[in-house]
């Protein structure tokens, strides 16, 4: 299996400033309204999003059902929140950029070299399709949550 970083990201623009932006993606209690597969988050012990603070993400697909700790490692209001599943496993993140009286939103993520390990040794002669897997789910969720994002910032 090759253990090069996976990575992929998309930019959508939206209505609304970047500071707006920011107050929607950052509050990961509302993730589930426009994850296709992130269905349901929160904070540890009354966080926020401020970098270092962790929360739970409770996934569901037609095949399972999984939960994750992330800590959040760059918010930034109006320009980045970012955050990292496990130990550096999955970086995911969302940087705002405003362009003429709108933002450009762009999401990105990186299956890292110790994820793919990590599902080496956990999945064995699985790990390589449960990989592609992923990245498949990357590939089409991160546009289906960009339009979401979208749909919901214009709204408000």
């Amino acid at each position: 299996m090759d253990l090069s970083p996976r990575t992929y990201q998309e930019s959508i623009e939206i209505a609304a400033s970047p500071e707006a932006v920011y107050a929607l993606v950052s509050d990961i209690a509302r993730t589930g309204e426009w994850s296709p597969v992130c269905q349901q988050c929160w904070w540890e012990e009354g966080d926020g999003p401020r970098v270092g603070a962790r929360f739970t993400g409770r996934n569901v697909t037609a095949e399972r059902t999984w939960e994750t700790t992330s800590m959040v490692t760059a918010a930034e209001a109006g320009r980045e929140f970012a955050w990292e599943v496990g130990k550096g496993l999955v970086r995911w993140g969302y940087r705002m950029e405003p362009v003429e009286g709108r933002t450009r939103l762009t999401e990105s993520w990186e299956f890292t070299t110790a994820g793919l390990e990590y599902f080496a040794s956990a999945f064995g002669d699985e790990a390589q399709g449960r990989a592609d897997a992923a990245t498949r789910a990357a590939h089409d969720g991160i546009p289906a949550t960009l339009e979401a994002i979208k749909r919901i910032a214009e709204k408000a």
